[in-house]
C-alpha cells in the first residue's frame, strides 16, 4: 500500500524534519521521509476524507491482543498521551499517516512487529460546521 499525502502535510512535514538537529533525526524520523518519498502527494481539496493526515482523529485496533485506542495525529509541539494526541513523530504516527479508515498495516513498533487495522478516520475540514 502506498499511502496518500495531502500537499501542505508534505510541506509541514518536510519543514518540520529539515529544523530538527542531527540528534532529533531518529529512525522514525527516517522513516517518515522515506513514507513521504514514496507517497501518493494530492492537492489539499483532493485528498479522499477518510485518510488519517495531520490533525485526524483515529481509531484503530492492533491485531495482537485486540487493543484499540483512538488519538488525534498532531505536530509533535501539541503532542499529549493524557489528551489523546499523538505526535507525527512517534512511531505510531509514522505507520499510519496517509493511510485510510478500513486499512490495515503491518508496522515494526518498539514492542516490536504489530498489525494495525484503521477503524475510523475523521477530519476537522470534513466536519460541516453549523
Amino acid at each position: 500500500m502506498i499511502p496518500v499525502i495531502k500537499v501542505t502535510d508534505v510541506e509541514t512535514i518536510l519543514k518540520l524534519v529539515g529544523n530538527l538537529t542531527p540528534g532529533e533525526k531518529t529512525k522514525e524520523v527516517r522513516q517518515l521521509v522515506s513514507e513521504i518519498q514514496k507517497a501518493k502527494k494530492v492537492p489539499d481539496g483532493t485528498i479522499p476524507q477518510h485518510v488519517i493526515q495531520l490533525n485526524s482523529y483515529f481509531e484503530a485496533r492492533f491485531e495482537e491482543g485486540g487493543q484499540q485506542i483512538g488519538m488525534t495525529l498532531v505536530h509533535p509541539k501539541n503532542a499529549d498521551l493524557s489528551s489523546h494526541k499523538l505526535s507525527l513523530l512517534s512511531p505510531l504516527g509514522v505507520a499510519l499517516i496517509g493511510f485510510k479508515e478500513g486499512d490495515s498495516i503491518e508496522w515494526k513498533l518498539p514492542g516490536g512487529k504489530r498489525t494495525i487495522q484503521i477503524l475510523k478516520v475523521s477530519n476537522p475540514e470534513s466536519i460541516p460546521v453549523s
